[in-house]
Order: structure tokens, then C-alpha cells, then sequence
């Protein structure tokens, strides 16, 4: 049996978010009609102080964790120095990771919905070994337009004739040690439109981020509920 799998009870899911947090709420939402069967969100933790992510936990009864880079003392502010750069972000994983397998938290999975930033081995290498899933959302298809900027990359392409298809994304992926190329759980195509601006094509991709999360979310919650179903 996996090290981080509770041998009963629902599966435990911790989301990760930076910002407004409607995936989370469409987490929280799908989690309390069942559409994530046997599962309980047990914590929040984000990155950004102001993140309206934290009042929509609060109205759920979720605990929440603000968790930074620079505000927590790991990375000076204004620090320019690569190495001292990459040594702080290692050494924040790192204690992230020893909160998610040896706190309270102890979760089945890790959901980032919206979570703005790029883990690295200190954190991706222990919670593989324990067997913790982590997945993410990322508003692009595989393959394209990895990393930030992806929707307004795709509309430049897009502009400029050099878009397959017309055609752009979002996808919910195994998150891995390479931004945004861990393998695909689920995808959906979006057409860009003629005559359409940056903003609308956005709007449109967003609409479709509720649902493929929560699909995504629930699909790999099945697996983790069959695997402790076997461990019995």
C-alpha cells in the first residue's frame, strides 16, 4: 500500500490556488453534489497574501495556509543572485513537502487550480515516493504553449496565421519535473473566432476550466478510491 493512502475513509484532497480561485470553488461545489465521489477537500494553501481563494474556503469551512517564497523567509526580496534563487525555492519545496506527508494534512491528492508556481525535486520527489498524485490545470493542449502566457501566446499565433488548426486549449495533467508536460488526464479544444480579442477568447477558455477540473479531479479520485479499496 501506498505510504500516503489512509486505509479508509474519503479521499483527501489538498487544493493548491494564487488568485480568485473559481476552480476551487468548482472543486468545492462538484465535491458537495458528489460529483467527486468519497472525497473531502481538507486544506487550502496559497501563495499570494490577497488571494480571494481564502474567502471562498472560509465560506466553506476548509482550513486555509498562506504559504511564500519570500514572505515565509526562504528567498530575500529583491534577490537577483540565481543560485541563492534556486537554493530558496529548493529549500521552500522542500518544507512544503514535509508539511503535505508529515503534518496534518496528509492527503490522497494535491490539486493546483491556478497555482502560480513551478515546483521543483524537492517537493515532486518525495510525494511520488509516497505516493501522493499531484495534478494540474494549465490552458493549453499538450505539448503547446507550456509555461505562462499560454492563452495569449496561442492568440498571437492565432493573429498571425501560424495557429493549427485555429484551434488552442486546456488540458488537467500529472504534474511532473518538466513545466507542463506531465502526462494528460483530460483535454478539450477551443476554436479561436475571428474578430474575437485576447479578452474573449480567455473568457471562453475559463468557461470550460470548471468542468475539466472537476472530471479530471474526479477520475483520478476513482483511481485512488480503487486502490485503497485493494489494500484492504
Amino acid at each position: 500500500m501506498s505510504l500516503s493512502l489512509s486505509e479508509s475513509g474519503p479521499c483527501r484532497i489538498v487544493v493548491m490556488a494564487s488568485g480568485n480561485g473559481s476552480n476551487f470553488q468548482a472543486l468545492i461545489d462538484a465535491v458537495a453534489a458528489g460529483q467527486i465521489p468519497d472525497s473531502k477537500i481538507i486544506r487550502l494553501i496559497v501563495n499570494r497574501g490577497k488571494a480571494y481563494a481564502t474567502k471562498r474556503a472560509e465560506q466553506a469551512g476548509i482550513p486555509w495556509e498562506y504559504f511564500n517564497l519570500i514572505s515565509n523567509g526562504f528567498q530575500e526580496k529583491g534577490e537577483k543572485d540565481a543560485q541563492k534563487i534556486q537554493e530558496a525555492r529548493d529549500k521552500y519545496d522542500a518544507a512544503l513537502a514535509e508539511k503535505l506527508l508529515n503534518g496534518d494534512y496528509k492527503p490522497d491528492l494535491v490539486v493546483l487550480a491556478g497555482f502560480m508556481y513551478i515546483f521543483g525535486k524537492p517537493l515532486l520527489d518525495p510525494l511520488e515516493a509516497a505516493g501522493i498524485k499531484i495534478i494540474n490545470l494549465h490552458p493549453a493542449l499538450p505539448g503547446k504553449y507550456d509555461g505562462v502566457n499560454a492563452i495569449g501566446r496561442a492568440f498571437e499565433d492565432f493573429k498571425a496565421g501560424k495557429l493549427e488548426d485555429n484551434k488552442t486549449g486546456i488540458m488537467v495533467h500529472f504534474v511532473i519535473d518538466e513545466v507542463d508536460r506531465g502526462e494528460p488526464i483530460l483535454t478539450r479544444e477551443v476554436e479561436c473566432r475571428e474578430g474575437e480579442d485576447l479578452h474573449q477568447l480567455e473568457e471562453r477558455i475559463h468557461s470550460h476550466e470548471h468542468e475539466l477540473i472537476v472530471e479530471a479531479t474526479a477520475q483520478v479520485v476513482k483511481s485512488i478510491l480503487a486502490r485503497k479499496n485493494e489494500s484492504r
